[in-house]
């Protein structure tokens, strides 16, 4: 990548790579030039992490209904939290609500014996509605933050897209899982699932007394300590996307449950239901 890489860096860096990254490549078979990522975001962390190993991860995007492929990075030019720039011959642009539309010759002629679907899906000007909530930067490279049936619409018409903010809280080491709540309401909640292991150390170097994950949860030290960490890590965000509230859970979600999809994500309806009254405990008193 361009840029001066400092003395010190470029030992430390030769250094690991001696001792630990050499090792990783060798695992892939020592002459991968690239890995290409699709399917789910990539963290931009775990980009940046393989590149320091010598692995570069290249990111695209698309749909079955684009034939797949809408952008991708490329190799000598990239950008790690994006999906890149659209693929020759192909259009994007973001619509007034932050949904991705592409119009191309990848574009599907539309779903076998589904006209009404069809056109739901493609307007008459021939632009995909992916379904897909973004932003295109400066030079031209997409970001996408979230799905369009997942936006949130606060009770004051504000517009939030929960996952960048779940994957905000979720950089903490002391949760493991977490879900917003706030669609159609005054401010946003949060179900969350702790990492009970680091509580429980926290906990025992204070001596504080518990019998189980449910005590835990109930301790007002432990919630006092979560407080303090989702106030820190949003204090950069709007006052529309903060929580106001938030309730700790005893167990974790699990697929087993009916929680998670295979591919570990939430089911929002499901968990919703199921702890319907934690969540209308936390909008108690508002009018």
């Amino acid at each position: 990548r361009r840029g001066s890489v400092p003395a010190h860096l470029r030992i430390r860096h030769a250094l690991a790579d001696r001792l630990v990254f050499s090792k990783r490549r060798e695992k892939t078979g020592g002459r991968m030039r690239f890995f290409v990522s699709g399917g789910a975001a990539l963290a931009r962390e775990l980009g940046e992490f393989f590149e320091a190993v010598g692995l570069t991860v290249i990111e695209g995007y698309g749909l079955t209904e684009s034939s797949p492929v809408i952008s991708a990075n490329r190799l000598h030019n990239y950008r790690f939290g994006s999906v890149g720039q659209p693929i020759p011959g192909v259009e994007i642009r973001i619509e007034g609500d932050g949904e991705i539309l592409a119009r191309g010759p990848n574009i599907m002629k539309g779903y076998w014996g589904q006209p009404e679907a069809t056109a739901q899906a493609i307007d008459k000007d021939g632009w995909l509605h992916t379904g897909d909530i973004g932003v295109i930067d400066a030079e031209g490279f997409l970001h996408i933050t979230d799905r369009k049936k997942h936006l949130f619409v606060s009770s004051g018409g504000k517009n939030i897209a929960p996952q960048p903010i779940e994957n905000l809280f979720l950089s903490s080491k002391y949760i493991e899982q977490l879900m917003l709540i706030g669609d159609h309401r005054m401010y946003l909640t949060a179900l969350i699932v702790p990492d009970f292991e680091v509580l429980k150390e926290y906990a025992d170097a204070r001596k504080l007394s518990y019998s189980s994950p449910s005590d835990l949860a109930r301790l007002a030290e432990i919630n006092q300590l979560i407080e303090r960490d989702i106030n820190n890590i949003q204090k950069d965000l709007a006052n529309y996307e903060r929580v106001r509230r938030f309730t700790l859970l005893d167990r974790q979600f699990t697929v087993e449950e009916g929680e998670l999809t295979p591919t570990q994500k939430v089911r929002r309806n499901v968990v919703e239901e199921r702890y319907a009254n934690v969540i209308e405990s936390m909008y108690e008193g508002v009018s």
